[in-house]
C-alpha cells in the first residue's frame, strides 16, 4: 500500500486536486465571503461614518496587549466578555466623537504646541543630552521600535491635542462660588447633637434557645445555603524552568567562563568626578568667534595650571556651561555614556587632581580637572559563584525547554491513565491538591489557573478520570492534573450543619428581640418625648463617631425643622438603632480644608458637566451603537469556543 503512494505521488495530487478544488468552489468562496464580510460589517455609526467590525476587533487587540504588557501573567480569557468588548468600542465610538467635534469646530493644533507637549512628556524627559538639548536620534529609535516615525507619531499627538480642547472649554469654564460650595456641603457636612440607645443583637444572643423544629423548620427553608460546593481532590505534575534545572549538571570550567564572560556584570562600574570650564564654540560661530573662543579657553588654562585650587572660583565666572557654573564647574559622579565621547576619554585618561588640555567638543573648548574616582573593582569568583550557577543552569533548562515541553505535553496525552509516566520520565515531583471550578483564596502557582481548572473539571476528565491536557499555566510553565476522587455540589445534610442552623436561627431571634424592645422605646419617645437612651454624640459624616452606616443615614435624614427627632432603624445584623435629635449644627470650617472641598467639588461638576456635554455630542453626531450587542455576544462565544 505504501509502496503504491510513493510510485504514485503525482497521480495522487491529481486526484486530491479534483476532490477538493469543487467543495472550495462551492464551500469555500462562500465561507472566505463570509469571513470578509464578518470584518467589514459595521457595529457602530458616529456621524454617519461606519466603525467596522475589524476596527473594533483591531482596538480591543492592541487594549488586551497593553493590559498584558502592564500584567503579563492575567489571563487573556478575561478579556473576552461582552462588557470588556464593548469598553473597548465605547473608546473607540468616543475619539471619533470627539474628532467629529473638532473638525466641526476647526480646531487646529500649532506646531509650536505639539513642540511644546513633546518637552512635557517623561517620557521624553529621559532623552536629554548633558548640555540640555533633544537627543533626536533616540527619540527616533524609541519610535521606530513601536513602528512609528516621529511624523507619525506628532501627527497623533496632534490629534490627541484637538480632542482635548473639545472638552477643555467646558471643564476649565467651571466656576465653583464659595456660596454654591457651602451650600452643597452643608448637607453633607452640617452636625447632628443626638441621645441614642443601641440595642445590639449580641446582647440578646444568651436569651434564645431554638428546639429541634425550629432548627428544622429554618433548614428546609434556607437549604440553598447550606451547600457544598463542587470539588476535586486532585494529582498534578508542573515542568518549569525551575525544575528542569535541577536535574542538569553543570562543571567548574563551564562556571570560570561564564564569570570571564561577563566581567562586567559582576564588576561595580567605574565612575569619575570632574570639574570643568566651558568656553562655548559651535559650528554657527563665524571663524573669528571660535578662534577668539579658543584664545580664551588657552588663557584660563594657563591660568587654571598657576593655580589649581581656584579652578572652582574661575569656573563659577567663567564657564558658558548654565548646568554647572554655579556649582564651580562640578558635575558629580558619572559613568561611561554619559558624557561626549571626547570628553569621556579624557576623563577616563586622567589621573586624580590632574588638569586636562583643551578639549574640543561639539560644545566647545574644555578645561577638565578630575577630583575623584570610585567604582570598577570585581567581585571574586568564590562571592559569584552560586549565582553563576544558578543562572547557566537557567540557560541550559531554556536550550531545553522546548524538547521537554514536547516530551511533557505528548506524554500525558498518550499515557492518559496515569501522570507517573511523565514524573519518571521528567524526574517531576507529584502534588495533590483538593480545588474547586475557580481558584481559591490564596492559591498561587498552577492552582491559580482558570485554564488547568477548567481542564480538570471537563467532563472527561471528571468521568473518565484522565489526566488534562498540558495547560500553560505562567510563562515557560505547563501543567497537568488528574482527578482521584470528585464530590459533586450537593446540599448537606442537617446532620452536618446543625450548628450553624442553630448559630442562624439564634441570631434570628436575637434580632427579633432587639427590634422589638427598639420599637418599644422609639413609640415611647414619640408619645413622652422621653425614655432611656445611653449615649449621646455629635455627628456628621465627616465624624461618625462610630455609628453605622444605617443609623447615620437615619440620624442625618431626619426632618430637622421641629426638634426634637426621634428615629429608629434596623442595622442589618447589628440590631436596632433609636435616636432623639436635639439640635443641628453647622460645618466647621477650617480655611486650608474649604479651599480644599472647594477645588474637589469644582473638579466633580467639571466632570459631570464633561459628561453632559460628551452625551450631547453623542447625539449630535448621531452615534448608533444598537448594531455593537448581538456582534459582541457572538465574537466574544467565538473567542471562548477557541
Amino acid at each position: 500500500m505504501f509502496e503504491f503512494v510513493r510510485t504514485h505521488t503525482k497521480l495522487l495530487q491529481l486526484l486530491l486536486l479534483v476532490l477538493i478544488l469543487p467543495s472550495f468552489v462551492v464551500f469555500g468562496i462562500q465561507g472566505y465571503s463570509k469571513f470578509t464580510e464578518g470584518e467589514q460589517q459595521t457595529v457602530a455609526h458616529v456621524g454617519g461614518q461606519g466603525i467596522t467590525q475589524a476596527e473594533w476587533d483591531a482596538a480591543h487587540r492592541q487594549q488586551v496587549e497593553r493590559m498584558r504588557r502592564q500584567m503579563p501573567t492575567i489571563d487573556a480569557k478575561l478579556f473576552d466578555s461582552p462588557m470588556a468588548r464593548n469598553e473597548t468600542l465605547d473608546a473607540l465610538v468616543r475619539e471619533k466623537v470627539l474628532q467629529a467635534a473638532a473638525t466641526k469646530l476647526n480646531l487646529t493644533v500649532s506646531d509650536s504646541r505639539v513642540a511644546q507637549e513633546l518637552t512635557s512628556l517623561p517620557e521624553l524627559a529621559q532623552m536629554r543630552k548633558p548640555d540640555g538639548s533633544f537627543d533626536l536620534a533616540a527619540y527616533k529609535a524609541i519610535l521606530e521600535a513601536q513602528g512609528m516615525s516621529p511624523t507619525t507619531f506628532e501627527a497623533r499627538l496632534a490629534q490627541d491635542l484637538k480632542q482635548q480642547q473639545v472638552l477643555k472649554g467646558i471643564t476649565q469654564s467651571v466656576v465653583a462660588p464659595e456660596a454654591v460650595v457651602a451650600s452643597a456641603l452643608d448637607a453633607l457636612l452640617q452636625q447632628r447633637v443626638i441621645r441614642f440607645h443601641r440595642f445590639d443583637n449580641a446582647s440578646y444572643l444568651p436569651k434564645t434557645n431554638p428546639g429541634d423544629a425550629e432548627i428544622e423548620a429554618y433548614y428546609k427553608a434556607h437549604e440553598a445555603e447550606f451547600r457544598a460546593p463542587e470539588q476535586a481532590t486532585i494529582d498534578y505534575v508542573v515542568i518549569d524552568l525551575e525544575s528542569l534545572k535541577k536535574g542538569l549538571p553543570v562543571n567548574e570550567e563551564e562556571l570560570r567562563k561564564y564569570y570571564s564572560e561577563n566581567a562586567a556584570r559582576y564588576s561595580v562600574a567605574e565612575e569619575r568626578r570632574a570639574r570643568h570650564i566651558l568656553i562655548k564654540s559651535d559650528k554657527d560661530m563665524s571663524a573669528d568667534a571660535r578662534k577668539q573662543a579658543k584664545a580664551r579657553a588657552e588663557s584660563l588654562l594657563v591660568e587654571v595650571r598657576k593655580n589649581p585650587s581656584a579652578f572652582a572660583e574661575l569656573a563659577k565666572k567663567s564657564s558658558d556651561d548654565p548646568g554647572s557654573a554655579a556649582q564651580g564647574g562640578d558635575l558629580d559622579f558619572f559613568g561611561k555614556g554619559a558624557m561626549t565621547k571626547p570628553f569621556e576619554d579624557a576623563v577616563f585618561a586622567m589621573k586624580v587632581g590632574e588638569i586636562s588640555n583643551l578639549i574640543e567638543t561639539e560644545f566647545g573648548y574644555h578645561i577638565i580637572k578630575l577630583e575623584g574616582t570610585r567604582g570598577g573593582d570585581r567581585k571574586p569568583f568564590e562571592a559569584v559563584r552560586a549565582g553563576i550557577e544558578d543562572e547557566v543552569r537557567k540557560q541550559l533548562a531554556l536550550k531545553q525547554w522546548a524538547e521537554k515541553a514536547e516530551v511533557f505535553t505528548n506524554t500525558v496525552y498518550e499515557q492518559a491513565d496515569s501522570l507517573q509516566p511523565v514524573i519518571d520520565k521528567l524526574k517531576l515531583e507529584k502534588k495533590s491538591a483538593t480545588v474547586q471550578r475557580t481558584p481559591l483564596p490564596g492559591a498561587t502557582g498552577a492552582l491559580a489557573s482558570a485554564k488547568l481548572l477548567e481542564a480538570v473539571f471537563a467532563n472527561d476528565s471528571v468521568r473518565n478520570k484522565r489526566n488534562t491536557d498540558a495547560v500553560e499555566v505562567g510563562p515557560n510553565q505547563l501543567a497537568a492534573a488528574r482527578i482521584t476522587s470528585h464530590q459533586p455540589a450537593r446540599t448537606l445534610a442537617l446532620a452536618e450543619v446543625k450548628e450553624r442552623v442553630r448559630a442562624a436561627v439564634q441570631a434570628e431571634q436575637a434580632a427579633a428581640m432587639a427590634r422589638k424592645e427598639g420599637e418599644a422605646r422609639l413609640a415611647q419617645l414619640r408619645k413622652d418625648g422621653e425614655a432611656e437612651l445611653a449615649g449621646s454624640a455629635t455627628v456628621s459624616r465627616a465624624k461618625p463617631e462610630g455609628l453605622p452606616r444605617a443609623a447615620l443615614d437615619a440620624v442625618l435624614a431626619a426632618d430637622a425643622t421641629k426638634l426634637p427627632a426621634f428615629v429608629g432603624v434596623e442595622m442589618a445584623g447589628l440590631g436596632y438603632f433609636v435616636a432623639r435629635v436635639d439640635k443641628v449644627l453647622p460645618r466647621v470650617v477650617v480655611a486650608t480644608e474649604a479651599a480644599n472641598m472647594q477645588a474637589q467639588y469644582a473638579q466633580v461638576w467639571a466632570q459631570a458637566e464633561s459628561h453632559a456635554y460628551y452625551q450631547a455630542l453623542r447625539k449630535r453626531f448621531k452615534v448608533d451603537q444598537r448594531a455593537a450587542t448581538a456582534a459582541s455576544v457572538e465574537a466574544a462565544a467565538s473567542a471562548a469556543s477557541r
